[in-house]
């Protein structure tokens, strides 16, 4: 039996009926079990959903997208509003709760996320089409040089500048059309390419840190200290604190990657083969290109959300005949289906009020300020592996600025209230465990070089350490 064979048989046989048994359980038990507050049979049904979702997505029991059909399909039968209908119970309303809504589930296949990756998927076979991408990989990698180390670092430095001022998913999708003709030319025996798969999604969502626009969470975060609380933090005072520590966290995940993922050539040739072709589709998609990222950079001041951006390149290679009925089966489906699985799943928790339950249920009131502000920003790093980080950032900000209001002076000697909100956006932007846990993870995983154990493993460290140098610089510089 081979190696593939073994792990196969284990995973059906062990994990899958593991899984399944403690999401019964889960199921079964009273409400009473989980100790919280008010919680209803659907939200208990949305947890044990939650487990079975985390299990299988972590130990990749079957394929990650396939997880995400699966659970979609079975909320829609057991907690939407047009479940089973004993599923909808004849009991007391408020001891079943609030079923979800089954258009918002099923919208999720169209979710502006999902049309923001088919967007930068159209945009990438396009390129690809008339050797648009070969082009703009030689010219951005060239200053790097051919050693490897130093091609790492030039992807982690590239990517992450883009990010602080412009969605991390958009960059993540030019910058994997930009260097997939990279990881295409280096050995597949190695474990370098793993490397340079990840850092993609790492300096995508690390360099959102960076400035108040970089990543929602950031703005919300930025709107409750300056709008709710009257503090006037500015553009400049975020940027002066955070600008430094994004590149302090791309330089030591230069290191980490390096040390996890070797490279085995001391040399890299960028022997990227192809040119661009000289037709007129070749300009329509250089221009389009162009005004696309150029739109994606200046959303804030267009005010054209970079998930509307991401049609322009639909509709006009449609139109043009640049794309074909035959390019759209090479589309990558199976990424946007399992991004549509993890967008459904916060849909579900915050709709039946699990969420809302989750925060509350936590006696922040009671904690000294120091685990306050670590306990609240665990969370949000925790609650944003499995949901959207503007969803995390939405739920956990206005009870934290109502909870900083209530301790008022005590939180001075950790950084005070601006501390507390801070620190909850940047752990947002430093969850990234799963495929699912955000855009950018799982334009990495489409590449079909990364493991989910590999994205585990590296995102966990960076975690860490991000978490543990943030909340020292918050605590000791402050913004």
């Amino acid at each position: 039996m081979t190696t593939d064979s073994r792990k196969f048989s284990f995973k059906l046989y062990v994990l899958l009926p593991l899984i399944m048994a403690i999401t019964i359980f889960l199921w079964c038990v009273p409400t009473s079990f989980f100790g919280i507050d008010g919680l209803t049979i659907v939200e208990k049904r949305t947890i044990a959903i939650f487990v079975f979702a985390a299990l299988m997505w972590m130990f990749e029991v079957i394929p990650t997208w396939t997880t995400s059909v699966a659970i979609i399909v079975v909320m829609l039968l057991t907690i939407s509003d047009s479940s089973f209908w004993f599923m909808r119970g004849s009991g007391i309303p408020s001891e079943i709760g609030t079923l979800v809504s089954y258009k918002s589930l099923l919208s999720t296949f169209a979710d502006p996320t999902i049309m923001l990756f088919l967007g930068g998927f159209i945009l990438a076979i396009a390129a690809t089409k008339v050797g648009l991408d070969v082009q703009l990989a030689r010219v951005l990698l060239w200053p790097f040089g051919k050693k490897p180390k130093f091609v790492l670092l030039g992807f982690l430095l590239v990517i992450g500048l883009f990010s602080m001022f412009m969605s991390n998913t958009a960059t993540a999708a030019m910058m994997l059309t930009f260097l997939a003709p990279v990881l295409k030319t280096l050995p597949p025996d190695g474990k370098g390419r793993i490397g340079l798969a990840l850092a993609i999604p790492i300096a995508a969502n690390l360099g959102g840190i960076g400035t108040p626009i970089g990543t929602p969470p950031n703005a919300i975060a930025m709107s409750y200290l300056n709008d709710t609380l009257h503090m006037g933090v500015g553009f400049g005072d975020w940027t002066l604190v955070m600008f430094p520590y994004v590149i302090v966290m791309l330089l030591i995940s230069w290191l980490i990657l390096l040390r996890m993922f070797p490279f085995k050539a001391k040399t890299i040739e960028l022997n990227i083969t192809g040119a661009m072709k000289r037709e007129p589709n070749t300009y329509i998609v250089a221009a389009t290109f162009a005004v696309t990222i150029l739109l994606w950079m200046l959303d804030k001041v267009t005010g054209i959300n970079s998930n509307v951006v991401a049609m322009i390149p639909v509709g006009v290679f449609c139109v043009t005949g640049v794309i074909t009925k035959d390019d759209l089966k090479e589309i990558n489906w199976s990424v946007l289906w399992m991004v549509a699985g993890g967008i459904a799943l916060g849909i579900a928790m915050n709709s039946t009020g699990l969420a809302e339950h989750l925060v509350a249920s936590i006696p922040f009131g009671s904690w000294t300020p120091i685990i306050v502000l670590l306990a609240s920003g665990f969370l949000g790093y925790f609650i944003s592996n499995f949901i959207s980080n503007t969803a995390a950032a939405n739920l956990i900000v206005p009870i934290l600025s109502a909870v900083g209001v209530g301790m008022g002076a005590s939180l001075d000697e950790v950084g005070g209230v601006k501390t507390l909100l801070v620190g909850v956006a940047l752990s947002t932007s430093l969850a990234m465990l799963f495929p699912i846990s955000t855009p950018p993870n799982a334009l990495a995983h489409s590449t079909g070089l990364v493991t989910t154990r590999d994205m585990t493993k590296v995102g966990l460290i960076i975690g860490v350490v991000g978490f543990v140098l943030g909340y020292a610089l918050l605590i000791f510089v402050g913004i």
